[in-house]
């Protein structure tokens, strides 16, 4: 499983601008690992995002408890995955 869910709903406006917004629930954790998830969360959107993401889309990156302790390239690994699904649909 994933330590994230990626969802992507594309815009009817004719804005190109890749929009993205990141939530991680108290199920997680305290504030502190919540944080912690939501900051790499981030690092990866800024890292993949520009040369993946869905042009004229809002992209949500819903934190799981089995992300908060996978290491970052087993996370970019995974996005990297999960946006080219979304951009065969």
């Amino acid at each position: 499983m994933p330590g994230f869910v990626l969802l992507v709903h594309p815009r009817s406006d004719d804005d190109e601008t890749i929009r993205v917004g990141f939530t991680v629930t108290k199920k997680i954790g305290n504030a502190v690992v919540r944080n912690r998830m939501k900051r790499r969360l981030r690092a990866l959107a800024r890292d993949l995002m520009p040369e993946q993401g869905i042009a004229g889309a809002d992209h949500v990156l819903i934190g799981r408890q089995t992300g908060k302790e996978r290491d970052y390239a087993t996370l970019r690994a995974e996005l990297a995955k999960a946006l080219e699904k979304a951009k065969r649909r």
